[in-house]
C-alpha cells in the first residue's frame, strides 16, 4: 500500500514537468549559441512570458546602422520587460565568416548591449527553428534587418521589412502592444 502512495506523487512530478515543458510556445523551443561566448541561450527559459523583438542582422549590410536604433529601443523599453534578440545571418551574403568580426561590428562599432547569437540560417529548409516558426506565423525575412515583434505568448503580432527603422511610429506602436500583452 505504501508503495502506491509513493508512486502517485512521483507520477505527478513527472507529468507536471512534462506539462511545464509543453507550455513553452513553439517559437521559443530550442536554444541558440550567444555571439562570441560559450553560453547557449535556452530561448524558453530566457524569453517565455516576455515581449520580444527578433531581428536578423548582417554586419556588412547597408542597414547595419539600424543597430544603433535597435540599441536605443532596447534601452528605452528594457525596464518595461522588452527583450531584443539579434540573429546574424549570412543568408544574404553580407555577414562575416568570422564571429570576432561580427562581434566587433555589433559591440564595438554600434555599442549593442542586447543579446546577439552566433550567425544562423534564417531562410528555407536550413533555417534555425526560431526563424522557421517566425516564417510560419508571419513570413520569412526577405532581407537583412527584418524585424518581428512577438507578444508575451510567443505569437508574432507584427513584422517589418528592412526599410522600417526601429524608431518608426508603426514599429514602436507594435512594440508597445507587445509590452501591454498578457502572458
Amino acid at each position: 500500500m505504501l508503495m502506491r502512495w509513493i508512486a502517485v506523487p512521483a507520477l505527478l512530478v513527472t507529468f507536471t514537468g512534462l506539462a511545464c515543458a509543453a507550455e513553452c510556445p513553439e517559437l521559443l523551443q530550442g536554444s541558440l549559441q550567444k555571439l562570441r561566448a560559450k553560453e547557449s541561450i535556452d530561448l524558453c527559459q530566457r524569453y517565455e512570458g516576455k515581449p520580444l523583438v527578433v531581428v536578423n542582422t548582417a554586419s556588412f549590410c547597408g542597414f547595419a546602422p539600424q543597430f544603433k536604433s535597435l540599441e536605443a529601443l532596447n534601452q528605452r523599453y528594457k525596464g518595461q520587460g522588452l527583450e531584443v534578440l539579434g540573429v546574424p545571418s549570412n543568408d544574404f551574403k553580407q555577414e562575416s565568416r568570422d564571429g570576432a568580426e561580427t562581434a566587433k561590428v555589433c559591440y564595438v562599432n554600434y555599442g549593442v548591449t542586447f543579446t546577439m547569437t552566433e550567425p544562423q540560417p534564417v531562410r528555407g529548409a536550413d533555417a534555425t527553428h526560431l526563424f522557421k516558426v517566425l516564417a510560419e506565423q508571419s513570413s520569412a525575412p526577405k532581407w537583412n534587418f527584418y524585424k518581428y515583434v512577438v507578444d508575451r505568448k510567443g505569437k508574432v503580432i507584427a513584422s517589418f521589412s528592412s526599410l522600417t527603422k526601429p524608431d518608426d511610429p508603426e514599429f514602436i506602436a507594435a512594440v508597445e502592444q507587445a509590452l501591454a500583452s498578457q502572458p
